[in-house]
């Protein structure tokens, strides 16, 4: 082994360890700032040691300006997404790059069986890996362009079905596993190679089509997670270690972050991959409630006594927060009341949103100190002494039906906001959730409604706080 490879391997090892070491720091908002930083550190050692590598190989002029040019292409449009992108929109750019990720991961072992000749066959050991990375990584392709569409609006957001649709899935992925196990067997055959990249694509797209906006959390980890091990084995295609070892840490966080969204919707993630959650088919057909009786209608000036004269305010955030941009307008209140002597805290439900963290990071933006984010069980035992809880734009996350069987939302874990005092809810209207029933919490004696948008309505409430508090 030459002086180069042992360096190498080194810069690989070193780089892994970053990996790990950086996903372990982001465990925690205090630290995930660094650990951000020192994967990053270890990914930029991985293609400086993989670069010097390649040089060392004598790599055709062709191969260097091509790869040149995708680097400057890929950096510039990382940049510029990353500067420009809102943070309402970061959901649909992870979608963007985990279809970026397996879509380059699939081309990889792609170009290595398009290669292969009778005269030059692909050993088993090396084909399994090829047509994985193949199969996972279109899946991963189709599906996040889907899922991306359906968070910007270009694909509707609503489950999309059609008749026949589960039996559709089922034919295309058994037309994809016999494809596969075709071009494992017979690794030379473009045939069946093109059927195997069609049926794979088809169910990325048959599989995603069905999933509501509400259940985009789940989703967005899932393919992450087959992003990850789309990378993997590329890693093994190539024989690089590096791509490995981050491809099997992506893929590992990803399936335990897939778990914990699902268990957080109530939901089966085997029902993902069949095509759709089962309460899907209900919230199809739900039709948005009008009910306003029993409902008991609260003005800008209603909700700012009740916050200014609390001691405890827990904001429950959601999907109406982010869509309609009321960060900051949320953080101003907050940090309006908190000068008033008002301890502000916020009530975190996982899949709150349209991504895993969604609600964590609108807040970063606006700079809202980790110790005041609330998760669940926390949260949960806060709102037992919260003098009044302010819903802003979150609906199924809150409804007390969960605790009862027999209805879309039983046995989802809720943030218990009727334990608080009293309940303001900040909403448009009275419109239920992904889930298609009426929000129980709506009509409970202590809750009143607030009907308006969220950012219009924050800030017609900070208006009216400002009148108490500087009085």
């Amino acid at each position: 082994m030459s002086a180069l490879q042992i360096t190498t391997g080194v810069a690989y090892l070193v780089a892994a360890v970053g990996f790990v070491v950086g996903l372990h720091m982001m465990r925690t908002p205090s630290t995930a700032r660094r650990g951000n930083l020192m994967s990053a550190s270890g990914m930029v050692l991985a293609v400086a040691a993989t670069l010097v590598d390649a040089i060392s190989r004598n790599g055709s002029l062709a191969g260097w300006i091509v790869l040149l040019a995708g680097a400057v292409v890929g950096s510039a449009a990382g940049i510029l997404g990353a500067r420009r992108v809102q943070m309402t929109s970061v959901p649909q750019l992870v979608s963007l790059f985990n279809a970026v990720g397996g879509g380059a991961a699939a081309a990889i072992a792609l170009a290595d069986l398009l290669h292969a000749s009778p005269a030059h066959p692909i050993a088993l050991s090396l084909s399994v890996p090829i047509v994985l990375d193949i199969l996972i990584g279109s899946v991963t392709f189709s599906g996040s362009l889907i899922a991306a569409g359906k968070l910007q609006g270009i694909v509707a957001s609503r489950s999309i079905r059609f008749p026949g649709s589960r039996a559709v899935n089922v034919i295309v992925a058994l037309v994809a596993v016999v494809a596969a196990l075709a071009t494992i067997l017979f690794p030379v055959g473009v045939t069946t190679v093109l059927l195997l990249l069609v049926a794979a694509l088809g169910f990325g797209v048959l599989m995603v089509l069905p999933i509501g906006g509400a259940d985009a959390p789940v989703v967005v980890s899932l393919l992450n997670a087959f992003t990850g091990l789309a990378v993997a084995m590329a890693g093994f295609v190539i024989g690089n270690l590096a791509m490995i070892i981050a491809g099997a840490l992506v893929g590992a966080a990803g399936t335990i972050l897939t778990l914990q969204m699902a268990a957080a919707m109530n939901r089966s993630v085997a029902s993902i991959i069949i095509g759709g959650f089962a309460a899907a088919d209900t919230a199809t057909s739900a039709q948005p409630s009008t009910e306003t009786e029993d409902v008991r209608a609260l003005s800008a000036d209603d909700v700012a006594i009740q916050l200014a004269y609390a001691q405890h305010v827990i904001i429950v955030p959601g999907y109406g927060l982010a869509a309609a941009q009321a960060q900051h307008a949320v953080a101003e209140l907050a940090s309006l009341l908190e000068q008033h002597g008002v301890d502000v805290k916020y009530a975190i439900h996982p899949v709150a949103g349209r991504m895993p963290g969604h609600m964590n990071v609108l807040l970063a933006e606006v700079n809202v100190p980790y110790d005041d984010l609330l998760q669940l069980d926390d949260a949960n035992r806060a709102f037992d002494t919260c003098d009044v809880a302010l819903v802003v734009g979150a609906n199924d996350v809150t409804n007390p039906a969960a605790r009862r069987p027999g209805n879309p939302v039983s046995g989802m874990p809720i943030l218990d906001v009727d334990h608080a005092k009293a309940i303001v809810v900040l909403k448009r209207s009275m419109s239920p959730g992904y889930a298609g029933i009426p929000n129980e919490l709506f009509t409970d004696p202590k809750s009143g409604m607030f009907f308006a948008d969220a950012r219009q309505g924050l800030t017609q409430i900070i208006t009216a706080v400002k009148q108490y508090v500087t009085t």
